[in-house]
């Protein structure tokens, strides 16, 4: 009994990496800084990744809050859980990396967290209101640190909208195994 909790859990912390991977290339394509004016600064990249682990994480808490089989929707929450738990690593290896002090990580790190949780919030209630809601939270999360172009704002809405709804489509079979895929970008140079 033990030996399979164990190996489910480590499946749930293999699948929660190859998501995060893909959620941080993603994060990366060059077109979101070159040309959509995300800012290419520590705080831009991190809310980039935020954006896009958010949006892995969309079939995943839909699955986890479904009826019915309760071992799938408990898979989906524990891939979704160790999803969180890797990024926050790789947040606070980052941390370290950039010389930030062991004492101050971990406050750091609480604070991202907090950032995270903000963020969820405000993404989901602009997906689910309107574009001037959805644009009002990356002006004020994405683009905290710039004053953007209108052009922009509306470019990375736009994508985050599109994403999400790549995102509703995914089937309950493929979040469980985390072959969840950003869509390419039509038009606009962003490609998985």
């Amino acid at each position: 009994m033990l030996k399979n909790w164990l190996r489910r859990d480590k499946d749930a912390q293999d699948v929660a990496h190859t998501l995060y991977l893909a959620a941080v290339a993603q994060a990366r394509q060059p077109l979101f800084y070159a040309t959509h004016g995300v800012p290419d600064t520590v705080d831009g990249r991190f809310d980039l990744i935020v954006m896009h682990v958010f949006l892995l994480l969309r079939p995943l808490s839909k699955l986890a809050e479904q009826d019915g089989d309760g071992e799938l929707q408990v898979r989906a929450g524990t891939i979704a859980q160790a999803l969180f738990d890797t990024m926050f690593s790789d947040m606070d290896r980052s941390l370290r990396e950039m010389g930030v002090s062991d004492i101050s990580v971990g406050k750091r790190v609480k604070h991202m967290a907090k950032a995270f949780y903000g963020r969820v919030a405000a993404y989901n209630d602009g997906l689910e209101g309107t574009d001037e809601q959805l644009s009002e939270a990356l002006r004020r999360n994405l683009f905290g640190t710039v004053t953007p172009a209108a052009d922009n704002v509306a470019a990375m809405s736009d994508y985050l909208r599109f994403q999400a709804g790549q995102m509703a489509a995914v089937q309950d079979d493929q979040a469980l195994k985390g072959e969840i895929l950003f869509a390419p970008w039509p038009g606009k140079g962003v490609d998985p």
